[in-house]
């Protein structure tokens, strides 16, 4: 993973988004300590799979989700 500081992020916001869009993740740090405090990864590393086991009631329960129904990616990761 490549490492810019947060200015070199900034200056190369292109691309950084490039390289995302490539695969490759981009660390950035930030003050005179560098300290890491983000990563950029491409999306589809972060939901490769949509599909959610339901664990003890496999074969026992389901769901369905009905067409149109919108979720943001906060409410998807619980935040």
């Amino acid at each position: 993973m490549q490492q810019l500081t947060v200015g070199q992020f900034k200056s190369k916001f292109s691309q950084v988004l490039e390289k995302v869009l490539q695969g490759e993740s981009v660390g950035i740090t930030y003050g005179k300590s560098k300290k890491k405090v983000a990563a950029l990864v491409p999306y589809n590393k972060v939901f490769k799979n949509h599909s959610i086991k339901l664990g003890l009631l496999t074969g026992k329960a389901s769901f369905k989700i009905r067409r149109g129904f919108k979720m943001t990616d906060e409410e998807f990761l619980g935040s």
